[in-house]
């Protein structure tokens, strides 16, 4: 008795060892049903685990084939149910014993059956069989329960690693397809984890950012909260160790600030830190969520830039024509046919001007909201340019106007009055930015499909890190020119509207000091329109 016992302890030692070594659940069934069979003095052994469909599945197999022990486990099943199983030897009918045996090839005669509990419930069970002798004992059973409760723990253990790597799997795949930057922090704020959105905004592999100090991979300039990845002077969490320790909801920060990158584009992000800590207060991580709000602080100064630039692109014209009114209607004065005409003429220029501007922001709004329509004519695009040219001709007399178009240039489709106004912003646009005067070159060619038109100055030009941005709404190029001439920044917005609502395309080409050139091209005439 003693010597079984001792045989025991030594098998579930080893087996108890294998569980803390490894998670290789195959193995260790094998390892637990080769000591249980051997400890009894078995001749065949099976290990079965209950499939989704109700199926007794052979996980580890003693003294037979893998065929013969699926034929073994389906007979097993038709003889029993699993879901009734209990503990210990019982009686098989003769016929299915002696079925077993054929399926076996080897002559069956006792059988024990040992179930495999998770809590309660049943997973599957150990069958020992062997051909003669007497019947399992009361202290073989207690012996194979032993072994049958480690294999329901090997399983147990193996499920709840198949859940947690399930649900590492899933979480990893969330964090590396999330829209937003996502970064996790060691306690000493250095980089664990980092998905692809991240890698994107700061340029920083994955791989390489791993290790380094947050504040060299998110080196946020001009911050506005408290910024945990800041080189110096980082603010402090709570305490490890303090039991009070509020919730992640609590304890969240957010900071905003610019990230310059390389190449020297700029980003304003918001950046969300939210410290994990366990039950006892210690600080585990930090969750860093990174969002590009760059596109909303645009949106915000945009608005800004509207209210302020309309305000005074509105005020200017009425207080003019205010102020003529008012005058011409005095009754105390008699004005001269000169002065009067010319006071007139002044409200004529600034209603125009204001109608010219009301416009506009009517062809933004409309823009904005898909509802920009053409009216399509065959259009003469060097007779059109004629036109605008007399008129703005009248305008300057520092500039001179020049064209270059081919006699035989044919037309495009297009609307008329839409071109125009394409055509009057990009002439008014180079006079107003070459105040010293100069050539305004205006041209044209055929390019396969395509009709490209030219206007080109000899003005400031325009810096090549804002010529992206040339095309945006409200914006304007930075410079001290700027400042002195009027305008609300829609004028080029609405030439790329117009010239891409034609199935065209804008582009400029500029040098700082060396003027600027806009083009437009747009699809000709053929017989298919």
């Amino acid at each position: 008795m003693q010597t079984l016992q001792l045989r025991q302890r030594d098998y579930l030692l080893r087996i108890s060892r294998a569980m803390t070594s490894r998670l290789d659940l195959p193995s260790l069934l094998r390892l637990i049903l080769n000591s249980a069979v051997e400890m009894v003095g078995g001749e065949v052994g099976l290990l079965v685990l209950r499939q989704v469909d109700g199926r007794l599945a052979p996980q580890a197999i003693y003294g037979l084939q893998p065929a013969k022990a699926a034929q073994v486990a389906s007979l097993l099943r038709e003889g029993s149910d699993l879901a009734g199983l209990g503990d210990g030897s019982w009686s098989l009918p003769e016929l299915s014993m002696t079925l077993l045996s054929a399926a076996a090839g080897i002559p069956l005669r006792q059988v024990v059956r040992m179930p495999l509990r998770i809590e309660d419930e049943l997973v599957g069970a150990i069958y020992v069989f062997r051909s003669g002798g007497a019947a399992f004992g009361a202290n073989e059973r207690q012996v194979l329960q032993s072994f049958a409760d480690q294999a329901a723990i090997a399983v147990r253990n193996a499920r709840l690693y198949e859940q947690v790597t399930a649900e590492k799997r899933r979480l990893d795949a969330i964090i590396e397809n999330s829209a937003n930057g996502v970064m996790i922090l060691s306690p000493d704020r250095r980089v664990q984890v980092m998905n692809r959105a991240l890698s994107a905004l700061t340029g920083w592999p994955a791989e390489e950012a791993t290790g380094e100090p947050c504040w060299k991979v998110l080196p946020l300039e001009n911050a506005v909260g408290p910024n945990l990845c800041a080189a110096e002077g980082l603010p402090g969490l709570l305490s490890e160790g303090d039991p009070t320790a509020p919730s992640q909801a609590e304890t969240s920060l957010y900071v905003e600030g610019d990230l310059f990158r390389a190449g020297g584009s700029r980003l304003t992000l918001g950046v969300t830190y939210t410290p994990l800590y366990d039950a006892e207060g210690r600080l585990l991580s930090i969750i860093v969520n990174v969002v590009d709000i760059t596109r909303f602080r645009e949106a915000e100064q945009m608005k800004s830039t509207f209210v302020s630039v309309i305000s005074h692109e509105l005020k200017t014209p009425v207080a003019l024509i205010k102020g003529y009114a008012g005058t011409l209607r005095r009754t105390d004065v008699a004005w001269d046919p000169e002065t009067l005409a010319d006071g007139l003429a002044v409200i004529e220029e600034e209603a125009d001007r204001l109608n010219a501007l009301i416009d506009n922001l009517l062809d933004a709004s409309r823009i904005q909201a898909g509802v920009f329509k053409l009216e399509l004519n065959d259009v003469d695009l060097p007779r059109l340019v004629m036109k605008v040219v007399d008129r703005f001709r009248l305008q300057t007399d520092s500039h001179q106007f020049e064209w270059d178009f081919p006699v035989d240039l044919p037309s495009v489709l297009a609307d008329e009055a839409r071109i125009r106004q394409v055509l009057d912003n990009l002439v008014s646009n180079a006079i107003k930015y070459s105040p010293q005067g100069g050539p305004i070159r205006i041209g044209g060619w055929q390019d396969g499909s395509e009709v490209t038109i030219y206007v080109a100055d000899q003005g400031i030009g325009i810096p090549a890190d804002e010529q992206g941005r040339l095309f945006d709404s409200f914006y304007r190029v930075d410079s001290g020119l700027r400042r002195q001439t009027k305008g609300t920044g829609l004028g080029l917005y609405l030439c790329k509207a117009i010239v891409e609502a034609h199935d065209g395309r804008i582009w400029v080409r500029s040098e700082p000091g060396r003027g600027s050139t806009f083009f437009f091209a747009l699809p000709q005439v053929t017989e298919e329109n």
